[in-house]
């Protein structure tokens, strides 16, 4: 397999744990966004949106694309150690929990965004970060609001990791080593990033870990 991804992209952080998790291994492809590769003829044939990651199979055929379908379709092609529950509900939640990092909060600040508030709405740096910095800590504050909840355990959802740890994990790292926002209102969520950062999957995919990181 190859991924189409890039070190500080926290969409391709999530599946990285991911395929970590489930003792995956694939290529990596660097498509560095802040120099604008996304937009390359190249690349939009693999992703017409121009986003990462995206994920070729072995035996070829169409490029996954988005994180959360990405790791829906690892875990059912390889459903051990399993990253959603088994029961209905169970799984109900943390896709719910998973979706408003991936899908709430995190598109909120892509690059895309960002260059839209810089190129076309002309706002200045510190409107930007704080733009950044709002909605980041608005979707940890939505998922500890849930987190409150009973089925809340070792981890987001009972005692193992699950596609909802790997997504908050991503909106901590945000939250933390892009934007230095103040997390002491989340403090939930932060012990069970703590948590999550135990396990290698999780820790080793850290984006400031990545070569990428050091050569910046």
């Amino acid at each position: 397999m190859k991924l189409y991804g890039f070190w500080r992209s926290l969409a391709t952080y999530r599946v990285k744990v991911a395929l970590a998790l489930k003792g995956m291994k694939v290529d990596e492809v660097s498509i560095d966004l802040l120099k604008g590769m996304q937009h390359q003829p190249d690349y939009k044939a693999v992703n017409p949106q121009a986003v990462v990651p995206s994920l070729i199979l072995d035996e070829g055929g169409t490029p996954l694309f988005q994180s959360v379908a990405i790791m829906e379709y690892l875990e059912e092609t390889r459903p051990q150690p399993a990253i959603l529950p088994k029961d209905p509900r169970g799984r109900a939640r943390v896709r719910g929990l998973a979706l408003i990092a991936a899908a709430d909060g995190h598109p909120l600040v892509t690059p895309r965004i960002r260059n839209y508030l810089e190129k076309t709405l002309q706002l200045p740096e510190d409107k930007r970060n704080a733009w950044l910095m709002h909605w980041t800590l608005e979707a940890l504050k939505a998922i500890e609001g849930h987190l409150e909840e009973k089925e809340t355990g070792k981890f987001c959802h009972g005692d193992s990791p699950t596609m909802a740890d790997i997504c908050l994990c991503g909106q901590v790292i945000g939250a933390t080593a892009y934007f230095k926002a103040d997390v002491s209102s989340v403090p939930v969520a932060m012990r069970i990033y703590e948590e999550c950062m135990k396990i290698d999957a999780f820790s080793r995919a850290h984006p400031m870990k990545q070569p990428g990181a050091q050569a910046h």
